[in-house]
């Protein structure tokens, strides 16, 4: 069977059906695990204290509101080419969780930037990037909304992300970029002298499996309700002509 059979609104209803309420399970074990471990079995960090708790809510909702762009990105090249209209609508599913998760991730910076940095915003390379990345988001569900042709606002969406996922490149490697910035290099990193410590690693892991399945279950939820609004617009639309 091709993947992309899957495209097909009936199949992906039927496939989605029967995934969904496990993807919901594993998330919330996931972030029950992850959270209470993180916030009350790790000890404070030695230079920031009890602090660098809020890692396991931060780096999460960070690493999915540039993921989430991500899946908007090939979601949307796939409604460019091959024209599928799931993939456009999980597209549109995906902006509102995505732009949560920034706001998480900016609220939460602010939050442990007051302490760490003595500001609660400056206007690193990172930080600024990610503030970009939550306009763009918010400009691409106004536009989704502006134009009542779906087939119309599907494409303009599309190159909208297309844009703005330099942004979301951008926000990820900042730091690489630009070594002046105040913002720290990355949590987790192949290179062991950068990665945190053990005893916050595999809770902060747990946290990101967590945030990563509840980003999955949400679009789903979404997008199955974007595919019965199109179909009742459809339905709408016949009644209007006959």
């Amino acid at each position: 069977m091709s993947l992309w059979e899957y495209a097909n609104p009936a199949r992906f209803m039927a496939l989605t059906s029967r995934a969904q309420p496990w993807v919901w399970a594993a998330a919330a074990l996931c972030l029950a695990v992850g959270l209470v471990w993180g916030f009350f079995l790790t000890p404070p960090a030695e230079k920031f204290g009890a602090t660098v708790k809020i890692i396991f809510i931060h780096v999460p909702s960070a690493l999915m509101a540039i993921n989430a762009w991500a899946m908007m990105l090939v979601a949307s090249l796939i409604w460019l080419i091959r024209r599928h209209h799931v993939s456009a609508l999980a597209a549109k599913a995906a902006a509102p969780v995505g732009v949560v998760m920034t706001l998480i991730a900016l609220i939460t910076g602010a939050i442990w930037g007051q302490p760490m940095w003595g500001t609660w915003w400056a206007w690193d390379p990172r930080l600024t990037s990610f503030l970009i990345l939550f306009l763009f988001y918010l400009g691409y569900i106004a536009l989704w909304a502006a134009i009542e042709d779906p087939d119309t606002a599907a494409d303009l969406t599309s190159v909208l992300c297309l844009v703005g996922s330099v942004f979301a490149f951008l926000s990820r490697y900042a730091v690489n970029f630009w070594n002046q910035g105040l913002h720290q290099g990355a949590t987790l990193s192949l290179d062991k002298e950068e990665n945190i410590s053990n005893v916050f690693w595999l809770p902060l892991v747990i946290s990101m499996v967590g945030f990563g399945l509840l980003f999955v279950a949400l679009v789903i939820l979404r997008t199955r309700t974007e595919v019965r609004a199109r179909r009742l617009h459809a339905l709408e639309l016949r009644e209007r002509m006959a």
